[in-house]
């Protein structure tokens, strides 16, 4: 899965998510040209998401849905380690917030999806 797409909105979508599909449908609303990626299907590396990480400026646990059951199971609270945290993203996506938006060198996790309309800006 590419990260980077030139000047192409590229969204990672999760369609059983409400927040992801709202965000969808506003991008679809404004017309904006989106490369939608099924994350869940089409898996990130280990280096997409430490990439993703840098154009977000934020840490792995602040990617992480820290309420998903999955988060408790594999015990994460407890994990200090941030290339750990990387590779609990990259071996179970269910666990990366959404829906996340990125063009060129910039990104934003779309939650409020107002977040949304300011990256559009």
């Amino acid at each position: 899965m590419a990260i980077k797409n030139g000047e192409m909105m590229i969204i990672w979508h999760n369609p059983k998510c409400s927040k992801s599909r709202e965000a969808l449908k506003l991008l679809e609303e404004k017309g904006v040209d989106i490369n939608v990626v099924r994350y869940i299907e089409e898996t990130p590396t280990r280096d997409e998401i430490a990439a993703l990480l840098t154009m977000l400026g934020v840490s792995a646990r602040e990617l992480m849905r820290t309420k998903e059951e999955l988060y408790k199971e594999l015990a994460l609270a407890k994990e200090t380690d941030e290339k750990k945290l990387i590779d609990a993203l990259a071996e179970h996506p269910r666990l990366i917030e959404r829906p996340i938006l990125i063009k060129g060198n910039r990104a934003v996790i779309g939650r409020p999806v107002e977040k949304v309309i300011e990256f559009l800006g």
